[in-house]
Order: structure tokens, then C-alpha cells, then sequence
């Protein structure tokens, strides 16, 4: 078939969109590379792999060709592309420093090992799911296991070679890496404490399943711009960052109708962050798996793809406003109006990662625990399924800020199991940095890092405990190895952007950018950079110590870090 702006192409893979009224229109121009104008010509590299050969294709290719020829048999197009819709993307070479990260060609940078991502929509876990997290991790990762702040957990050290079995141990017990990545839809965030909180608005997690059982491995939706994050809760906590998302369901109580939820769209952050925007709308329980498909639907027809870095719905929802997505969503993709709706209120509790004790609306109880920085391996997710049965729980729960939940537990076995966890160096009461410090992969493992962060973020964690321990305000410390924030930097307290910085004898060494005062939630804004205010990763636990006490020294009475940062001189930021 000839390619034509007046030619509507089948997607990837043969299987053809389908296409809203304004999709019919015939323009002769490249415009954006939106579909739904009538822009078909794929425009860049990975526009043309994914019109080439749908990514979920790969599959097969993997397990009848890749896993018995090895790494070298990989065409490269499956390699750095296709393979990612299952969850694979190749691991950053050993002893490449961080200079040469953006020097490199792709090939240089490529290990022949993968890291792995296993999704787990709403952060949902049994104990036999766990036990089989873990034996992967075990018998193929070199016992790597990091939950992320996406609900996953991610191993590294992969051969192609056992792919194959290694999805058929996951997919035994009811798991999966389709499209853990990819330019599809990521994993549905929800909160780990769905169904079970005593203050819940609304239990988002029929939801959930009906977007992973109409949406997830769908080639009508595999070919998207970009990636496509999602989140639904009815927490009065805000537990999964809506406001970050492409879209996001957040549990509101309307005047009239009840319980349900507010719709949310256009959030990201990477090298140009942009912060959700209301709808305005009011979505029922019942319709939440529409109104995703509508927002996903219009994504796909209308997303921009002729330049990658301005590919995310977050462009879009900026370029055409509240009032035209709202009225494209409804009128082209719904059929129907939605309902207007109130705002959330703010979240309900100094923190949202439901770290601690707390009782369950049926009288059991759920621990939260935290890990340093989502670092964890095979072996100890054992132990804690292990703990979690012997305790007689089956439900465990990943977090949206790398943390887990162990949920159904009795009253007289809560002593118990926080003993077990605290023995095994998992939080149930950690201080406010084990508490609130995240960090991203770095450069153990990732080609885009330019800065190791899981060890660092570890030994500030020890650092600032040793040095404030009467610290006690909730705060957040969000490392990333590169700029594209996987780690939420810019709305964190303390966000720190990997770079290489100079030290005080002229060399360049591993440091980071600052960004103070970022939030979600409550009154959710990025962070103030403050001119040239860089710190080298050996002067870190310097810096931040610093900078507490001053907080410490100077805050009014009930002021958090972020507003004390909006206020302070750059003198005291420095």
C-alpha cells in the first residue's frame, strides 16, 4: 500500500485503529504526524519500526529465534525497540563512567544482559506471585529485585536465553511484562490500600481490571507516540501521584452522585515537566474503562510523532487546552457528555505511602515497610512472602514510592510480623529519610545515567540518620542518574538531578543538580533551582545536613520544607 497523507494506513502488525469523524479528513502536509490529521508517514526512526511490525510481534520472534540463537542473532530493531513492549530493554555495559554516556552509540553502550520489568497493575501481589518474583530473581537475575515508583519490580543481568521460561513461571501465577514499556499503555497505577482503607472514597479496582482486560496487549492501542502512564485511586490520601500522570482517576465524592471519580490528563515530567489539568469532569465507577479508552484513543489518533521529545500526550493537552480535550473527548470518542464534578481536597495525611500500622475497615490490620530506596533482591521478597503466610496473609502490595504492604493481618500477629520485617532491614516506623528518599536505576544499569544513585541515596539515608536523628518532618529526597526523572526530582523536597559537576580541584566528577520545594499534592508545583547551586555526590551529606538545619533553624511554626524553600534566600538554599 502506497504511503499517502490521503491513504488510511493499517497499524502495525495489520491491525487498523479505528478512526474518529475528523480522522477522514485528508491534509497534505506532515504536519505532527497525527493520525487523526491524516498524517500516516512515519516521520522518524521509531515511527517506522513500529509501522514496520507491531511491538507485541517480537514475542514470537524471541522465543522461536532470540533464546536459541543468543544475543548476537537480535536484529536491531527488535533490540532497542520492538523488545521493549515485553518489558526488555539492554542493560548499560560495566565501566562506562558517566561521561561517555551521551558520546556513545547505542551498541557501545548495550551489555548483552537485559533488565526485565514485571508489571503489576494497582500494585497488587499474592504470596504465590511473590515466591515466583523471587525465583525469578534467584534462577535468573543474579538475584536483583528493585520495586520502582511505578508499582513494578525490575530485575537486571537477564539472558535472552531464558526469557522464555522466565515468562512462563510469571505468566503460571497470573503475571506479566507486556508492555511494561514501550510507546503503550504502562502499568495502571492504583492505591495499595484499594478496597481495605477505612477512610476509602471509592474501590477503583474493578476499574483497573477492566482497562488490563480491554486495553493491556490490545494492538488497537500498541502503537502509541510515547508511553501512556495511568492511575486510578480513591484514596483521600492521593497515593499515586495523579498529578504526574497522562491520566489519572482520583476519588472524589460528588454532591449528587455520589462517590466516583475526578478525571485528570496531561502530566509528566522528563526534561519538560508539565503538571495534570482537571477535566472538570465527574466519572462513575462503571465508566472509568471508557473514559481511559476515549483519553487513550485520542492520544493514539492525535498525539504528535514527528519529534520524540514532544510526543507525550502532555504536549497535546497544553497546545488544545482543557475545553477542546474535554469536548474532542466526549464528542468523538464517548458519545456522551460527562457529568461536571468537584476537585479533590487535599490529601489527608502528612504522608501518602501508607508506611506503618494501620487498622483495615474489617478489623485486620496492613504494614506498610520500607526498603532503602526500593532496593531490595530474590531472596529477601522470599522472606517476606514467607512472613506474609506465616502470618496468614495472601495479599501484598507495591507502592507508588518504592515501598510494600502486607495486608489481612490479625490483630494479635501484627507484633509478630513487624518483627520479622524490621529483622530483615525493612522499616515498619523508619526514620523520615528511609521514609521519603526514592531513587532511580543509575548508572549500575541504565544507558541514560551519567551518576550512580541506588548505593548513593542508601548512604545518605545512614548519613543523615547518624547526623540529625531528632529529625522528624515528613520530607522527600529524590535522586535521578540522568535528567529525564524517572525519579520524580523536580517535585520532590530535595530533588537531585544526576551531572557531572567540578569539584573544589578543578576535576569533574559525579554530582548533582538542586531543586528545592517541589510537591504533589499539597499545593503541587515543581522546584525552585537556584542559580549554579550544584553539589559534588562526596559533598552531598554536607549539603543536605546544611540545609536542614537552617530549615530547622528558620521554619514558622507548622511550615513544611517546600514552603520554607519557596521563601529562603538563595544564601540559605546554598
Amino acid at each position: 500500500m502506497a504511503t499517502t497523507p490521503e491513504t488510511v494506513e493499517p497499524q502495525a502488525g495489520g491491525a487498523r485503529a479505528p478512526r474518529p469523524a475528523a480522522a477522514r479528513k485528508v491534509t497534505r502536509h506532515r504536519g505532527e504526524g497525527q493520525w487523526g490529521m491524516g498524517h500516516y508517514t512515519p516521520l522518524n526512526a521509531n515511527e517506522q519500526f513500529k509501522k514496520d511490525d507491531d511491538g507485541l510481534n517480537v514475542r514470537t520472534r524471541i522465543e522461536t529465534i532470540y533464546a536459541h540463537r543468543g544475543f548476537d542473532s537480535i536484529d536491531p530493531a527488535d533490540l532497542r525497540g520492538r523488545m521493549r513492549w515485553w518489558g526488555l530493554y539492554t542493560q548499560r555495559k560495566e565501566g562506562i563512567d558517566g561521561g561517555k554516556t551521551a558520546i556513545l552509540d547505542p551498541h557501545e553502550l548495550d551489555a548483552e544482559f537485559f533488565m526485565l520489568r514485571v508489571r503489576i497493575d494497582g500494585g497488587r501481589l499474592t504470596v504465590a506471585q511473590l515466591k515466583a518474583i523471587s525465583e525469578v530473581s534467584e534462577q535468573y537475575a543474579r538475584g536483583t529485585a528493585d520495586l520502582t515508583d511505578r508499582q513494578n519490580v525490575q530485575y537486571h543481568w537477564i539472558r535472552i536465553e531464558d526469557v522464555p521460561a522466565i515468562w512462563q513461571k510469571l505468566e503460571a501465577v497470573g503475571l506479566s511484562t507486556t508492555e511494561a514499556c514501550g510507546d503503550t499503555p504502562r502499568v495502571i497505577l492504583g492505591s495499595p490500600v484499594a478496597g481495605i482503607a477505612e477512610d476509602e472514597i471509592i474501590d477503583g479496582t474493578p476499574a483497573i481490571e477492566e482497562i488490563q482486560r480491554r486495553f493491556i496487549g490490545n494492538q488497537e492501542f500498541s502503537n502509541l507516540p510515547r508511553k501512556f502512564k495511568s492511575a486510578v485511586s480513591g484514596s483521600p490520601l492521593l497515593d499515586v501521584a495523579h498529578e504526574i500522570n497522562d491520566v489519572a482517576f482520583v476519588g472524589v465524592e460528588h454532591p449528587e452522585h455520589g462517590p466516583g471519580f475526578d478525571l485528570w490528563v496531561g502530566g509528566g515530567l522528563s526534561t519538560n515537566p508539565k503538571l495534570g489539568v482537571r477535566l472538570g469532569a465527574w466519572v462513575p465507577l462503571d465508566e472509568v474503562a471508557d473514559v481511559y479508552g476515549g483519553v487513550i484513543g485520542i492520544f493514539r489518533d492525535y498525539g504528535y510523532r514527528r519529534l520524540r521529545n514532544r510526543a507525550r500526550l502532555k504536549f497535546l493537552v497544553a497546545d488544545w487546552g482543557v475545553e477542546k480535550f474535554r469536548q474532542v473527548l466526549e464528542d468523538e470518542y464517548l458519545k456522551y457528555k460527562l457529568v461536571d464534578g468537584p476537585a479533590p481536597k487535599e490529601p489527608s495525611g502528612r504522608w501518602r505511602d501508607h508506611v506503618g500500622v494501620h487498622r483495615q475497615k474489617d478489623g485486620n490490620f496492613y504494614v506498610g515497610f520500607a526498603p532503602r530506596v526500593g532496593r531490595v533482591s530474590g531472596k529477601t521478597l522470599g522472606l517476606i512472602a514467607d512472613l506474609a503466610a506465616a502470618h496468614g496473609s495472601d495479599r501484598l502490595r507495591t507502592t507508588a514510592e518504592q515501598k510494600m504492604l502486607v495486608l489481612d493481618v490479625a490483630e494479635d500477629q501484627v507484633e509478630s510480623l513487624v518483627a520479622g520485617l524490621e529483622a530483615l532491614d525493612l522499616r515498619v516506623t523508619p526514620s523520615p529519610f528511609r521514609r521519603g528518599t526514592m531513587a532511580c536505576t543509575g548508572i549500575e544499569y541504565c544507558k541514560l545515567a551519567i551518576v550512580e544513585t541506588k548505593e548513593r541515596g542508601r548512604t545518605l539515608i545512614d548519613e543523615l540518620e547518624s547526623r540529625l536523628p531528632a529529625f522528624d518532618e515528613p520530607l522527600t529526597i529524590n535522586i535521578n542518574g540522568c535528567p529525564n526523572a524517572c525519579a520524580r526530582i523536580q517535585v520532590a523536597d530535595i530533588g537531585l538531578k544526576g551531572q557531572l559537576v567540578t569539584d573544589e580541584n578543578g576535576e569533574q566528577v559525579e554530582g548533582y543538580q538542586v531543586h528545592l520545594g517541589g510537591a504533589l499534592g499539597l499545593e503541587a508545583g515543581f522546584g525552585r533551582k537556584v542559580r549554579g547551586l550544584k553539589v559534588t555526590s562526596a559533598g552531598l551529606p554536607d549539603y543536605v545536613e546544611r540545609l536542614l538545619t537552617r530549615y530547622q533553624a528558620d521554619r514558622r511554626d507548622g511550615e513544611r520544607f517546600a514552603q520554607w524553600a519557596a521563601r529562603a534566600s538563595e544564601e540559605q538554599l546554598s
